[in-house]
């Protein structure tokens, strides 16, 4: 592994891993202006140099060369930069399992009734609360007074 202090090293070798790892757009209706590679770069690049959001740009924007490695036509506003940090540095939680943590909901209609689905006996044998009785009669009392 080499270690470099040099901030054009740092941005080709982030754009080179970006290219490897990342599809060039999030999605297939992106503007198409930046490719994720070239967002990418320029998040190590801030990282790199310690510098905020808003440093990145100003820096990116005087030095065209620095641009250039990345092949960027334009330099991205500083709030595409912090979106592209949003997207791609997203922290995921890590589970033991590959199940998912949300339960899919209880099937309705055709569908329920083609499968056999039944709600559970638990549900359905819950009492009322009291907090439902009176709605119920609070409902009721406003009906009688419309009439």
């Amino acid at each position: 592994m080499k270690t470099t202090k040099s901030p054009r090293r740092v941005l080709q070798v982030a754009y080179d891993c970006g290219k490897r790892a990342l599809p060039p757009y999030g999605h297939r209706f992106s503007p198409k202006k930046f490719t994720q590679h070239q967002l990418f770069a320029c998040l190590t690049l801030k990282e790199f140099l310690k510098l905020d959001y808003r440093g990145v740009w100003e820096l990116l924007r005087d030095s065209s060369d620095l641009g250039a490695v990345i092949e960027l036509q334009d330099v991205p506003h500083w709030t595409t930069i912090q979106k592209a940090a949003d997207r791609l540095l997203k922290k995921t939680p890590r589970t033991g399992s590959s199940t998912p943590r949300w339960r899919s909901p209880a099937p309705r209609g055709l569908l329920a009734a083609a499968s056999g689905w039944r709600p559970s006996t638990a549900a359905a044998s819950r009492p009322i609360t009291s907090a439902t009785t009176s709605s119920a009669d609070a409902l009721g009392a406003t009906k009688a007074c419309k009439t």
